[in-house]
This record gives structure tokens, C-alpha cells and sequence, in this order.
């Protein structure tokens, strides 16, 4: 889901965290109250998300060298200290935003594939039963 961070979306939000298994956090690198709202964001990634989510913080919009306030080194330090792999991409220019969803997908596997099988579980399954459709209105 993408929620854009925008407020107007913060009563919705917490519903999407629930089930997920993995969420990007993504900032703008050209504005610094995005990269302020990430401390935020990861708090309610823990309050609402599984406890063993995983997460990778990406800087969106390295393609705009010139305008970047955010140092490629002050956010790799966040994401150091909390335990999370960061990355800089550019939506424009498709620059490492294959690469940041190759990383998710591989830290998920990696994660689910290090959980114990549940014994006797049954695989998961949708049943689906069709209902006729009256097309004489």
C-alpha cells in the first residue's frame, strides 16, 4: 500500500500494517521533514505491525543531486541504529527501485524460511463457490 505519508490517511494506515510482511519506509531526500516523519513512521510500523516485520528505509529522488538535503550518511546511520538495510533510489530515473524490492523480498524469504514448519499445519487455501448470475434484469 502506498499511503504517501500524508495524514489524512493516518486512521487507515494501521490496518495495513497488520498482516504485512514486509514495509518500506521511503523519504523524500529533497525534504527534510519527510526524513523527520521516518522515526515516526518506524514507531507506528511497531505499535500496529507483526513483531518480526521486515523493514528497509529507501530515500527517494537521488536523481536530484542539487536539491538533496538529506545526506546519503545521515540516513544510513538511522537505519544503522535501528537494525534496518538503506538505500537511495529515483522513481524518474528507475535508479536501485528494483533493487529495493529484491532486498524486501529476499530478507522476507530469508525470515520465513528460518521460522519453524507448524506441525500438522494445514497450507493455506481460498475457497471460492460461484453463485449463478441472473443476466436476464
Amino acid at each position: 500500500w502506498d499511503t504517501a505519508g500524508q495524514e489524512r490517511f493516518r486512521t487507515i494506515t494501521s490496518s495495513y500494517y497488520r498482516g504485512a510482511h514486509g514495509i518500506i519506509i521511503v523519504y523524500d531526500v529533497t525534504d527534510q521533514e519527510s526524513f523527520n516523519n521516518v522515526k515516526q513512521w518506524l514507531n507506528e510500523i511497531d505499535r500496529y505491525a507483526t513483531e518480526n516485520v521486515n523493514k528497509v528505509l529507501v530515500g527517494n529522488k537521488c536523481d536530484l543531486s542539487a536539491k538533496k538535503v538529506v545526506s546519503y550518511e545521515a540516513a544510513k546511520a538511522v537505519a544503522d541504529e535501528l537494525g534496518i538495510p538503506f538505500m537511495e533510489t529515483s522513481a524518474k530515473n528507475a535508479t536501485n527501485v528494483e533493487d529495493a524490492f529484491m532486498a524486501m523480498t529476499a530478507s522476507i524469504k530469508n525470515r520465513m524460511a528460518s521460522q519453524p514448519a507448524m506441525n500438522n499445519a494445514r497450507p493455506s487455501t481460498v475457497q471460492i463457490r460461484g453463485q449463478p448470475v441472473n443476466t436476464n434484469s
